[in-house]
């Protein structure tokens, strides 16, 4: 099989994906970058045919991305890419065994993600003026805070989504998965004082929430630069990403109320295995205080030790 045939597979699958699962354009594109590593890998070996294609081929290509320094998880979503694949031509009839199926990628050591502390995050949100980007860029940042948006979530928010009097936001997360959201004071502060400059900017019949001084919907990087700016103007520490904000959301809401399945509805994650990650963040806090307070753990400046 060329290469051609195998990825008219592979585009066939991608669409199933589309219109079947309904997945969103950034998680396809990963799919779509994962694959292309597979089929130009077996190119490459002159195997570039499913029905012969092994399990010892695909550890193969395992054992390859990670010698060029792909991490565990990224292999492992490669391999559960191919497994999606095989399985989707199988039920084609093309295939008749998935080689994918018990293979495993090395395990990575979990990272945590970089969380903003409370001051911090009251420093990153201060009001910074009456401009109508000003007002929007407040806004957006109080509502990811608040509610703990994903960056896709907050600029695919349309103008009904919101309702201010109820205090409620309208979401459309990962595969397509619909939550409605509390939004808080402080946040419905910065929406009000958003919409009422709104106009100013947004095009007619434009129904994003958040638009551009184009007029048109905000992009996910406009976003992202727009709070970095903001964050080096404040004198943060380090790159400051709009994911940060969801993260600081989840762990100081489960710092206060330790609800994890609270938080995992609130973000919208489908299995609370993802959610528990927030579980160690808390604990890596309350250690942190440990060593800074307790009076075994602190070390007593003068005093050697006599071991």
């Amino acid at each position: 099989m060329s290469a051609e045939p195998a990825w008219a597979d592979v585009e066939a699958y991608l669409q199933h994906l589309a219109h079947e699962r309904r997945l969103s354009g950034h998680t396809l594109s990963n799919y779509r970058r994962d694959l292309r590593a597979l089929v130009d890998y077996l190119r490459e070996q002159d195997g570039l045919d499913w029905d012969r294609l092994s399990a010892h081929e695909l550890r193969a290509f395992a054992a390859r991305e990670h010698r060029r320094g792909l991490g565990g998880r990224s292999i492992q979503r490669r391999l559960s890419a191919a497994r999606g694949l095989f399985e989707f031509l199988i039920r084609q009839g093309r295939l008749t065994h998935n080689p994918a199926r018990d293979i495993r990628a090395p395990r990575s050591p979990r990272r945590l993600p970089a969380v903003l502390d409370v001051d911090r995050m009251s420093q990153l949100l201060q009001p910074a003026g009456e401009d109508p980007l000003e007002r929007r860029d407040q806004a957006m940042l109080e509502l990811i805070y608040s509610s703990g948006l994903r960056l896709a979530e907050l600029v695919g928010l349309d103008c009904n989504d919101l309702d201010l009097r109820d205090a409620l936001v309208s979401v459309t997360g990962k595969g397509n998965r619909s939550r409605v959201l509390p939004v808080g004071r402080q946040a419905r502060t910065a929406l009000a004082r958003w919409l009422e400059v709104r106009t100013e900017l947004a095009a007619p019949d434009e129904p994003a929430l958040f638009v551009s001084r184009r007029g048109s919907r905000l992009t996910p990087r406009s976003v992202q630069q727009r709070l970095d700016r903001r964050a080096r103007a404040r004198g943060l520490p380090g790159r400051v990403h709009p994911h940060m904000l969801r993260h600081a959301f989840a762990s100081h809401l489960l710092e206060s109320s330790g609800d994890l399945r609270a938080v995992q509805e609130l973000l919208g994650h489908a299995d609370i295995s993802t959610t528990q990650i927030y579980t160690h963040l808390d604990f890596q806090h309350l250690a942190e205080v440990y060593d800074q307070a307790h009076p075994r753990a602190r070390k007593r400046k003068g005093v050697r030790s006599e071991e």
